[in-house]
């Protein structure tokens, strides 16, 4: 749960349908960005495993039999779309992200073309790569929530991420998936600017090159349903982002 910004310790945990932990295997043959992607991973009190290539992956995959892979499509020997065919062989179902790229828009299309469940494009931020292993194991069951329902709330504010009831002090609010989606990263964000560049890439997933505009119309569609005739909480900075804090 997030109460006006601070992260309270009792937020959704996911655990393998036997009680377990989850298990992620990491594969990228830069050592510091495994290194780092791991430290998060176990933070979040999930068991992780690395692998520099692809041999190593396959069989790290064998022996670790993971939940949920981070794969870098440039390895050194294997590419990570062989990698992955190779992966569906042994365990068809496990929910796999791709590391792409910025500016290598191929990549991103042939990733999910040959079965690849998401793609994160480099640099990233950790926080976006929990967030979408944690939606690809939710949604592909691998792991089940271990406590009470997600709830986000920013002063008078709430949004519950799984029944994805949004309210207004009393007021039930009906938005939009995608309403919902960009309400969802303002609130785990309370009181932090956001440039367009970073919703866009974590609301609508790629880049809309000029079509920056899109974030200004959702932004408006959220303002009249959650700030018309009330104090206003989404807010814009001029040449920043937008960023939301509670009403004072």
């Amino acid at each position: 749960m997030v109460t006006d910004g601070q992260t309270v310790p009792n937020r959704i945990e996911l655990r393998r349908p036997d009680g377990e932990p989850v298990r992620v295997l990491v594969v990228d043959d830069e050592p510091t960005l495994t290194d780092l992607l791991s430290m998060a991973l176990r933070y979040e009190g999930w068991q992780v495993r690395s692998a520099g290539n692809g041999m190593a992956a396959l069989s790290a995959a064998r022996q670790f039999q993971p939940d949920a892979v981070v794969l870098d499509v440039m390895l050194p020997d294997l590419d990570g779309f062989q990698v992955l065919r190779r992966l569906r062989e042994q365990t068809p179902t496990v929910p796999v992200l791709f590391l792409t790229a910025r500016d290598a828009v191929e990549e991103r299309i042939a990733g999910l073309t040959v079965g690849g469940d998401d793609y994160v494009t480099k640099p990233f931020s950790l926080e976006e790569v929990i967030a979408r292993l944690r939606a690809l194991l939710r949604r592909t069951g691998f792991a089940v929530t271990a406590r009470e329902e997600a709830v986000l709330t920013v002063g008078d504010l709430t949004l519950d991420e799984d029944s994805h009831e949004v309210r207004r002090g009393d007021d039930l609010i009906t938005l939009t998936a995608t309403e919902f989606e960009l309400l969802r990263y303002l609130m785990r964000n309370p009181r932090r600017v956001l440039s367009k560049a970073q919703i866009l890439d974590r609301v609508w997933n790629y880049d809309f090159g000029g079509q920056a505009n899109v974030v200004e119309l959702y932004i408006s569609y959220l303002r009249k349903k959650i700030d018309v005739g009330r104090r206003p909480m989404i807010h814009t900075l001029r040449g920043a982002g937008y960023v939301l804090k509670p009403a004072p």
